[in-house]
């Protein structure tokens, strides 16, 4: 009850105070993206695998074509796009979203369908979580785009630790958005999952307010056994 109620009101205090950044904002997005919305809205699996509305300000240009996997320095996002993902000034929209009771300040990302909805077993736990739009996950990787962008470039240039970690896979034949999905399907997610589920089964109040400063201030906290 106490996170309930602590959601709904700093949602409204946030969303009351933040306006003038929020008109600047989509202002800019006109001005420097033209010929698209404002907003990117996309369906999202939220608690209990219900799928809801998620809504962001638009990073990419419009009439991609790229997989829901981003990877820092593609094309498709734009210099406008980037800076606001930077400074997770893209979510803020994420403050409607959690005023109607879709989304909580921490807890997992809200996934595209085809991800949380398809876990099995004891990781179905992470359905009973409503998606956040901060959380442990979202800390630890917090510059995931710039990771996978990394891995890219390893397996390419036949980083030799890469090879030994991941000897039977052949990514000589994946193209880099293969390589990306590969990278986020077999090891981020599967480690989001994992954390997320500590976080479920081990939810502190504190440790939320820990979280939403840490991602605010871009400090890194200790949680589950590891710095996030």
């Amino acid at each position: 009850m106490l996170k309930f109620l602590f959601d709904r009101f700093t949602s409204l205090i946030g969303l009351l105070f933040l306006w003038p950044v929020l008109l600047v904002v989509a202002v800019l997005i006109r001005v420097k993206m033209p010929g698209g919305p404002v907003f990117f809205v996309q369906k999202r699996v939220g608690k209990d695998g219900v799928v809801f509305n998620c809504h962001k300000f638009r990073t990419m240009s419009v009439n991609h074509n790229g997989s829901t996997v981003s990877v820092a320095g593609e094309n498709r996002i734009t210099p406008l796009g980037a800076k606001l993902r930077r400074y997770k000034i893209d979510e803020l929209p994420g403050l409607w979203d959690v005023l109607i009771g879709k989304m909580s300040f921490v807890g997992p990302r809200p996934d595209v369908p085809g991800y949380a909805d398809q876990l099995q077993g004891d990781d179905r736990e992470v359905l009973k979580l409503r998606p956040g739009i901060t959380g442990p996950a979202s800390l630890k990787y917090r510059y995931e785009e710039e990771q996978i962008a990394g891995f890219i470039k390893g397996v390419r240039r036949g980083n030799s630790e890469l090879r030994a970690m991941f000897e039977k896979v052949d990514f000589s034949k994946m193209s880099d958005t293969e390589v990306a999905i590969w990278y986020n399907d077999n090891v981020i997610y599967p480690d989001k999952v994992r954390i997320n589920r500590y976080y479920y089964r081990h939810y502190s109040f504190v440790k939320d307010i820990q979280m939403i400063f840490a991602t605010v201030l871009g400090k890194r906290i200790k949680y589950a056994g590891e710095v996030i």
